[in-house]
């Protein structure tokens, strides 16, 4: 049980943190770092099991048909993502204590900070490839807020819309490329996804599958060509940018390349796909770089230049690439984060991150100095600190591969010219802002140190990257080795974690990084002036041209076809469905089948006349709305009894109280609609419409005709069968609604309630003039409310709740249930509006229907999440049967909790949305004195 909590503990704690924000920004900072603390303390007694190459795993039942299990599973490769996220979340959150103003939202932020924490974590510990979709999703949905956090800023939010749509675009291909390796594997579980690598790559399949999958791998880690998201979400408050933009969201990518390794890597088309997009975006990145002013976006192009790195790793497919890839995950990490928080402190302290004016910061700022510049020389390969150990892997592997011709100086020249690269940055980052001259115009000035407790996240990881350097072995070895030995899901290969491996050729390609990059430096002026020939591509602009240009391809197309005309749509759709149906239907020979035509007896062939004649005459006289309403009226009555005639009497009881609700509300609408509409459709389109349904009615009877009497293999039999063990009532109508659906039904009412809001909404503020007369010109009748009606309306309602509370205890068994209940209640209330008014029904509803919707969901979700703790799938039920005295033996089922939810939401709902539209009369607030005779 403990994954689940650890993955779920920060969105409770995003509910709960909030509520501590009236305390200050000390209070809720606390509040927000206990999920991590729990969630650390939860991690910690598996350590031995994933040191030794085991694995944690807890599933849980959910979806099984489609393949979605809540299934965690931790091992090594977990565990190390697992804690970057926790550790470096809860430093954020205290460096974010004083990094925000007290002005701002601060609730909303640790809200956001801890969903998105959630999010992360729910991706690393998933043992479902499909739930690990559902957090991959969150993830970009709350870095979207998060990136966006200081909406007012334009620049905010163009950045938050531009990596939504990069990364969800990539979640889409992602998603494509996850169903694709599910249904080669014939599981979505993770365990039998990597057991089936030889399977997945030997499939016709796998190009495809590995080309979506790395899709979706290459915009979350800001790979070429989509890197260009990155350096644009910069627009961020700093903590967000320390967090995601370096720690943790754009490690999701490269967490997946590693968490699938062992079932795609070793192949051509992940060598060339992997290690050249890598190559490519450690390249792009690093030149950047060198030339960004903003420190911000100094630091975002080394990110995504790193990632690069990362990426090329994992794409030269030797066993020690691997590792190195993920000994540098560690190493960025640390440096990266510590730099975004002294880039917000030197921000935060000045009042700019343009290193063209935040100069010789040392003088006021020495110990954040030299916190930042031994984070920078990590980042630049310093011997003795971590990025140097990385490095120097990076740079060994990179000799090592056999490719053929001069194609193999590529690799070890690559990265070389990287290596100089991230020297020239880093020491531009390091010279420019704590020396080079004095401050220029700084709005806060002089500068000072920042409070002490901010300066604390950022000593931490320092720390973290002198021990590694110094004493790697000592400080990060087990970690590496369990996470190394999970991605590669097997033995590790030899390697050793020492500061120095002796005088070799990787050692002087690091000499030649670090000479090179300083001469760069040195020459950053003639460098500056060949950059400055180039014209630099602005990828905002471009893309918010794309966005534009798509945005105006489809309004013109949506122009051609939208209207405003509703016939217009119909015929469409009509036509669209003709279009599509046509070929397969002819390819089948539509005809009568074997088991013939059942005889037709008087009273139903007159039913099928007169239903047949009603609805010819409402499409006639549809222009006279309240004839055609009578009529159409009578349709659903023959509906009705056509139910109770096929032996369907659930179905006829619904109809039957739908149709009550429904003339009310179109009598409702139509009140306040002429009584008669002229004739605006010419003779031609009218002839179309015709023609068009004759059409369709015509395919929709032989398709009838054909299913009919073709012999066929009905569901039913197996409802039948199992309504009575499995769900425990002889309603089989009932017990698919509670039990074998009772998920649709749960969508279903909620999508009710979702409708009854938005009706709510709508006409809450919108008053309605009632026209003077009908369409005939008589005056209204004064008697509102008359005074035969309420006599008869107000008995009646005792009845029939009566009525309705048998109606539902009855409907396990028989029919009846908690919608045909709840639709009764609804008609036995309105019938009390209708006749005595808004006010003096509602002095005597003793509850909001708003509160309704709310209980009906509430005991619907807590009726099928009751299954969880049982350790059964969502809405499992269960039934039993007591012995009372008197009462005798009777059944009791869980279903009944859940129909109790489905009741009271149809009531809620139903009256919600008639009465607001009752209410937009002026009249209808109106007490009747002569209705309270």
């Amino acid at each position: 049980m403990s994954l689940p909590l650890v993955v779920f503990l920060p969105f409770l704690g995003a509910i709960a943190a909030p509520l501590f924000a009236q305390g200050g920004r000390t209070a809720i900072a606390i509040a927000s770092s206990v999920p991590a603390l729990v969630a650390l303390a939860a991690l910690f007694p598996h350590w031995e099991t994933l040191a030794t190459g085991g694995t944690v795993l807890h599933s849980y039942e959910w979806l099984p048909a489609i393949g979605i299990s809540f299934s965690f599973r931790l091992d090594g490769l977990a565990l190390l993502f697992a804690l970057l996220i926790l550790v470096i979340g809860l430093l954020i959150i205290l460096y974010a204590r004083y990094y925000l103003k007290p002005a701002e939202n601060i609730g909303k932020f640790y809200a956001l900070l801890l969903c998105f924490k959630g999010s992360m974590l729910g991706i690393v510990l998933s043992g479902n490839l499909l739930l690990m979709l559902i957090f991959w999703e969150l993830t970009s949905l709350t870095s979207f807020l998060l990136i966006s956090f200081w909406n007012h800023k334009q620049d905010a939010r163009r950045g938050a819309r531009m990596a939504l749509a990069v990364t969800g675009g990539g979640g889409l291909a992602l998603l494509a490329g996850i169903l694709i390796v599910g249904n080669i594997v014939g599981s979505f579980e993770l365990d039998d996804v990597l057991a089936a690598g030889d399977l997945i790559k030997n499939h016709s399949m796998y190009p495809v599958a590995l080309s979506l999958i790395l899709l979706g791998a290459f915009t979350k880690s800001a790979q070429f060509p989509f890197h260009f998201w990155l350096p644009h979400a910069m627009q961020a408050p700093t903590p967000v940018s320390a967090y995601l933009h370096s720690a943790t969201m754009v490690k999701a990518g490269v967490f997946l390349m590693a968490r699938l390794y062992p079932a795609l890597a070793g192949t051509e088309q992940w060598f060339y796909m992997v290690s050249f997009t890598g190559m490519a975006t450690l390249l792009i990145g690093a030149y950047t770089a060198m030339f960004k002013h903003d420190l911000k976006g100094l630091l975002a192009h080394s990110t995504v230049s790193h990632l690069g790195l990362i990426t090329l790793l994992f794409g030269m497919g030797t066993e020690l690439a691997a590792v190195a890839a993920v000994f540098h995950v560690i190493n960025h990490a640390t440096f990266k984060a510590s730099l975004f928080m002294a880039a917000g402190i030197i921000d935060h302290e000045t009042g700019t991150r343009d290193m063209r004016r935040i100069n010789g910061l040392w003088r006021y700022m020495p110990h954040t100095a030299t916190l930042a510049m031994v984070a920078a020389s990590s980042m630049a390969g310093v011997p003795l600190l971590n990025g140097f150990l990385s490095k120097e892997m990076f740079f060994a592997e990179s000799l090592e591969l056999n490719l053929p011709g001069l194609w193999a100086w590529l690799p070890p020249i690559v990265a070389t010219l990287a290596g100089i690269f991230a020297v020239a940055y880093s020491a531009r980052f390091i010279h420019d802002v704590f020396f080079n001259g004095k401050p220029k115009n700084l709005p806060i000035y002089p500068p000072h140190e920042p409070p002490r407790y901010m300066k604390i996240p950022v000593e931490i990881l320092v720390f973290a990257c002198v021990m590694v350097g110094m004493f790697p072995a000592i400080s990060v070895g087990p970690l590496l080795n369990a996470a190394a030995g999970a991605t590669l899901g097997g033995e590790l290969p030899d390697f050793q974690l020492a500061v120095i491996h002796g005088f070799n050729l990787p050692l002087i390609m690091s000499f030649v990084a670090f000479a090179g990059g300083l001469v760069m430096y040195s020459q950053r002026k003639k460098f500056f002036a060949f950059h400055a020939r180039f014209r630099e591509i602005d990828e905002k602009a471009v893309f918010e041209a794309v966005v534009l240009r798509i945005v105006e391809k489809a309004n013109s197309f949506t122009s051609q076809i939208e209207n405003g005309s509703l016939q217009r749509y119909v015929m469409l759709l009509v036509v669209s469905v003709l279009a599509v149906a046509a070929m397969p239907l002819l390819d089948l020979g539509i005809f009568v089948g074997e088991r013939g035509l059942s005889p037709v007896d008087w009273p139903t062939a007159i039913a099928a006349v007169v239903l047949v004649a009603c609805a010819l005459a409402t499409a006639v006289v549809h222009r006279e709305r309240f004839y055609a309403l009578v009529l159409l009226s009578v349709v659903g009555l023959i509906v009705a009894l056509a139910f109770a005639r096929f032996s369907a009497p659930d179905l006829a009881m619904t109809q039957l109280s739908v149709e009550v609700v429904t003339i009310v509300l179109l009598m409702l609408a139509l009140y306040y609609m002429p009584s008669w509409t002229p004739i605006e459709t010419p003779l031609r389109r009218r002839l179309r419409d015709i023609s068009l349904s004759l059409v369709a009615g015509a395919g929709m009877t032989l398709i009838t005709l054909a299913m009919l009497t073709q012999p066929f293999s009905s569901i039913s039999e197996f409802f039948l069968a199992n309504s009575k063990p499995g769900g425990g009532g002889t309603n089989v109508v009932n017990v698919i609604l509670v039990d074998f659906r009772g998920f649709d039904t749960l969508g279903e009412i909620t999508v009710l309630a979702i409708a009854a809001l938005g009706i709510y909404a709508l006409l809450k503020n919108t008053p309605l003039t009632p026209p003077p007369s009908d369409g005939e010109g008589h005056a209204w009748s004064r008697d509102a409310y008359p005074l035969m009606l309420r006599l008869i309306a107000r008995p009646m309602l005792p009845l029939a709740l009566m009525v309705s509370a048998f109606i539902f205890l009855r409907g396990h068994n028989l029919p009846g249930g908690g919608f045909i209940a709840g639709l009764i209640t609804s008609v036995a209330l309105i019938l009390q509006y209708i006749a005595s008014g808004m006010e003096w029904t509602q002095d005597r509803v003793p509850f909001k229907y708003h509160n309704l919707i709310g209980l009906g969901l509430l005991f619907a979700t807590v009726a099928g999440a009751g299954s969880l703790a049982f350790g059964y799938p969502f809405l499992t039920s269960t039934f039993g049967y007591l012995t009372w005295p008197v009462v005798g033996k009777f059944e009791v089922a869980s279903a009944l909790v859940f129909d109790l939810g489905v009741y009271l939401t149809v009531i809620g709902a139903t009256l919600l949305a008639l009465v607001s539209i009752g209410r937009v009369s002026p009249h209808s607030a109106i007490k009747s004195k002569r209705g309270a005779a």
